[in-house]
C-alpha cells in the first residue's frame, strides 16, 4: 500500500511539475523600451522595431516589448538612467550620450581615426570589446549589447573649413570623443536631441552639425541651411546600444534572454546594411539633384591637427582612469591587427580593381 501511495503520489508530482511548466511556457512577459528617437524614425527605429517583432516571433508571443518614443517619455538623453533605475526595461540609445555621468561609456560607441564597422564589431565579438562593456555596465545595474553600425560623415558647414582659425569658436552639434577633440583647438561642442537639430541649425543656435551620413542626413534637410557638406574623421563606426536592466533580464526564463539576444543581434546587422543601402542611395540622389551641396574634406592641417589632439586626450584619460586604459590599449592593440588585414582585403581590392 506504501508502494501503491507512492507511486500515486509520485505520478500526482510529475503531472503537476509538467502543468506548471506548461504554464509557464505560456506565460507572457512583457518589457517596456525607450529610445531616444522620436515616433517612426527613419533606421534607428526602424531596427527598433523589427528587434521588437523578432523577439515576439521567435517566442511565439511570450515576449512583448512596447516602445516608448522620446516624445513620450520626455527624456532623449535620460534613457541610461531610466532603464538602470528600473523605469524601463529596456533602452535604445547611443553610449557616448552619457559620458557625463559615466565617462568611459563613451569608447564603445566609436572613436575618431579608430576602427571601421566591421572591425569595431570583430573587436566587440573576438577582441574583448564586449567584455569590457559588461564589466562597465554591470556597475549600473545594465547590460548592454551592440545596435549597429555606420560611418557618420564629417558634418554640414555654413561656412567652409579653411584652416585652424575657422574651428576657432565654432559651434558645433557633435557628441562623444570627437567633441573633446574639437574642443581642444577651440571650438565648442553642443549635444542637441535628434528632432531639435534642424530648428538649432536653421535659428542660428549652431554654426556647424554632425549627425549620420546620407542614410539619414538628406531628409533631414540640412542642406538648405549648410552647404558645406564634410567626409568624416570622427565616428568611423558609429553603433548605437541597446540597454537592459540587468535584474529584469535575469529574471527572463533562460530561453526568452537567448531570443532577446539574438533578435537584438539580428536587428544590429540589417540596421548596417539599410543604412548602408540607404547611403549609397541618397549621395546619388544628393549629387544629381542638389548641385547646391559642395562635398569637402578637411584641409591636412586641420586632419593633422584633430589626429594630435586626439591622441592627446586619448593619453591623458588612460593616465587618469585605470579602466578607460584598458580600453583604450584593447581598441588600439586591435586596430593594429585588424586594419593589416583590412588593408590586404578590402582596401587592396577596391585599390587593385579601380578602373
Amino acid at each position: 500500500m506504501l508502494k501503491s501511495l507512492f507511486k500515486n503520489t509520485l505520478v500526482a508530482a510529475v503531472v503537476m511539475a509538467t502543468s506548471v511548466n506548461a504554464f509557464a511556457a505560456d506565460k507572457v512577459y512583457r518589457l517596456k523600451l525607450a529610445e531616444s528617437w522620436g515616433p517612426n524614425f527613419p533606421v534607428f527605429g526602424d531596427s527598433v522595431k523589427n528587434m521588437v517583432k523578432m523577439a515576439e516571433e521567435m517566442s511565439n508571443g511570450r515576449l512583448k516589448i512596447r516602445v516608448d518614443s522620446a516624445n513620450k517619455h520626455k527624456s532623449a538623453f535620460g534613457v541610461f538612467d531610466m532603464v538602470k533605475s528600473g523605469q524601463y526595461d529596456m533602452g535604445h540609445s547611443a553610449s557616448y550620450y552619457y559620458k557625463g555621468k559615466v565617462p568611459n561609456t563613451m569608447y564603445f560607441t566609436t572613436m575618431p581615426f579608430g576602427m571601421t564597422a566591421m572591425e569595431q564589431y570583430a573587436w566587440f565579438q573576438y577582441g574583448g570589446g564586449q567584455e569590457l562593456m559588461d564589466e562597465l555596465y554591470a556597475q549600473h545595474n545594465l547590460v548592454a549589447f551592440q545596435g549597429e553600425y555606420w560611418c557618420a560623415n564629417g558634418g554640414w558647414f555654413r561656412k567652409e573649413i579653411n584652416s585652424l582659425e575657422d574651428l576657432k569658436n565654432l559651434k558645433m552639434r557633435i557628441p562623444g570623443f570627437a567633441g573633446e577633440v574639437l574642443a581642444k583647438l577651440g571650438a565648442t561642442p553642443v549635444n542637441i536631441p535628434p528632432g531639435e537639430l534642424y530648428t538649432a541649425l536653421e535659428r542660428n543656435t549652431i554654426d556647424a552639425l554632425e549627425w549620420v551620413g546620407p542614410s539619414l542626413d538628406l531628409r533631414m534637410g540640412f542642406h538648405k541651411i549648410a552647404p558645406f557638406y564634410y567626409m568624416g574623421w570622427h565616428e568611423p563606426a558609429t553603433e548605437l546600444m541597446f540597454i537592459i536592466n540587468k535584474k529584469k533580464m535575469e529574471k527572463l526564463p533562460a530561453d526568452l534572454q537567448a531570443i532577446l539576444k539574438v533578435a537584438m543581434h539580428k536587428a544590429s546587422y540589417d540596421m548596417y546594411v539599410q543604412s548602408y543601402a540607404s547611403s549609397a542611395e541618397n549621395w546619388a540622389e544628393m549629387t544629381s539633384e542638389y548641385p547646391n551641396i559642395q562635398v569637402k574634406t578637411f584641409p591636412p592641417e586641420v586632419l593633422t591637427a584633430l589626429k594630435k589632439a586626439n591622441d592627446e586626450i586619448l593619453a591623458e584619460k588612460a593616465a587618469d582612469d585605470e579602466m578607460a586604459a584598458r580600453i583604450i590599449k584593447s581598441q588600439q592593440d586591435y586596430l593594429k591587427l585588424v586594419r593589416v588585414w583590412t588593408d590586404i582585403s578590402e582596401f587592396g581590392y577596391i585599390q587593385s580593381t579601380k578602373e
